[in-house]
């Protein structure tokens, strides 16, 4: 007897939990998170306007880049480092924290991280001005001057008007003339 009330418990349970679903008759998926056309709020109103989850452009690592970048302009290299490679953890795809993370190493001298950071970020973002920009700055730093020339000028022609890479372009074409010994 136990049995046959075990079972129909399990079936009324399993036919309440199936009614809360919604189903679209036209793909077969099911929506949870989303509110159907008709749906109203507690408050009275409608969903339209509203933002479901699949909308909101929000990252886990965006708390963890805004602080590196802080810690990158106060020339905290090492810690800005530590949390772009936190960020590129909690978000694998987000090539701002890879671009963050190489410029970070390059700072302390870690080429050889910063050349897996740079793979990475292209990959993600591609050849955006501030990928080459940050590349040319890498050899520049490494004093690899013609592959630092090759990539400040393919951010220049991607961005003739940013000052960043003008700033750079200068810094290379006084770095060729001045050569100075340690």
């Amino acid at each position: 007897m136990t049995g046959k009330i075990r079972l129909a418990a399990a079936t009324s349970l399993l036919i309440v939990l199936l009614a809360g679903c919604q189903t679209d008759a036209t793909d077969g998926v099911v929506r949870t998170n989303e509110p159907s056309k008709g749906d109203v709020t507690s408050f009275g109103d409608t969903f339209d306007g509203l933002k479901t989850v699949s909308d909101v452009d929000y990252y886990a690592s965006d708390q963890a880049v805004a602080e590196a970048k802080n810690q990158f302009r106060s020339e905290n290299y090492g810690n800005a480092g530590a949390l772009f490679y936190k960020a590129t953890r909690l978000a694998p795809n987000d090539g701002v924290a890879w671009l963050g993370l190489a410029a970070s190493c390059d700072r302390i001298r870690r080429f050889d991280l910063s050349d897996l950071a740079y793979s990475r970020a292209f990959k993600l973002i591609g050849g955006t001005p501030e990928y080459y920009n940050n590349l040319g700055y890498s050899y520049l730093l490494r004093g690899k001057l013609q592959n630092a020339r090759t990539n400040f000028l393919k951010a220049y022609e991607l961005a003739p008007n940013d000052p960043t890479v003008a700033n750079n372009l200068k810094l290379l074409s006084s770095s060729v003339q001045n050569v100075e010994r340690q």
